[in-house]
């Protein structure tokens, strides 16, 4: 079938959840008034439902129906679902936010480094060092370390700016893949000069590690949070072994 269509049948059934029409713990439509009114096949209409399962919509019930089981959540900067910049995140939430290039240094990788990042001894990088201010509180310290193999000619301004623009507008490098470590961490003397602990001793760290379509490894960041503002949601279903 094509794939156009039932996006468009998805897109279409999500919306009207998120917007109230189909209100929570309600059932859906049958799959009759869906084909009548879409003009689409049972198989399509199969199809969109099935993804709005996944994604934690709704609900099969057998005997009954499809009931709606979305309630909408506050949205979290950091999403699981795909590959997304600083400001892309502040973008897509609408938040004001102000990134100031603490450190901007070009570095060789010696063995403590290669350690802590995963890149080889002798490698050049960029490391960029950069405070995310948030509806004017400082909540994230990034630590960025770039291979400038991937990365030519990064500037503070760039760095300033979205580095991921930088990458695929116009060196047109393919960000593919990042593996992503969340943790609880002491807060050091770095992140108590920069961000708002609100008295804690403790950041909520995310390091990840970030290959382009050539399989090669181009990027190691951590990013330090305030607890106290840090949230991501997910929604998982079980599969009976």
């Amino acid at each position: 079938m094509p794939k156009s269509k039932y996006e468009d049948l998805y897109k279409k059934i999500k919306r009207r959840i998120e917007t109230g029409e189909y209100e929570y713990q309600s059932l859906l439509p049958s799959e009759n008034t869906f084909v009548h009114e879409f003009e689409s096949s049972r198989n399509t209409i199969r199809r969109a439902i099935m993804q709005l399962v996944q994604d934690g919509y709704v609900q099969t019930i057998h005997g009954k129906g499809v009931r709606v089981i979305y309630e909408p959540q506050e949205q979290s900067i950091f999403t699981m679902e795909r590959i997304e910049s600083f400001s892309e995140a502040s973008s897509r939430l609408s938040l004001n936010q102000v990134t100031e290039v603490r450190e901007f240094k070009e570095l060789v990788i010696d063995e403590k480094l290669s350690k802590k990042t995963g890149f080889e001894i002798g490698k050049e990088i960029y490391y960029v060092q950069r405070l995310r201010i948030i509806d004017d509180i400082p909540l994230i310290i990034d630590h960025n370390y770039f291979l400038k193999d991937v990365v030519p000619h990064l500037t503070r301004e760039i760095a300033e700016s979205s580095i991921y623009n930088y990458l695929e507008n116009e060196l047109h490098v393919n960000i593919m893949t990042s593996k992503r470590k969340f943790s609880v961490e002491p807060a050091n003397e770095n992140d108590e000069n920069n961000i708002l602990l609100n008295g804690l001793n403790c950041v909520m760290a995310v390091t990840s590690t970030t290959y382009d379509s050539n399989g090669i490894f181009f990027e190691y960041t951590q990013s330090r949070h305030s607890p106290k503002h840090f949230a991501f949601y997910d929604v998982s279903t079980r599969q009976k072994t």
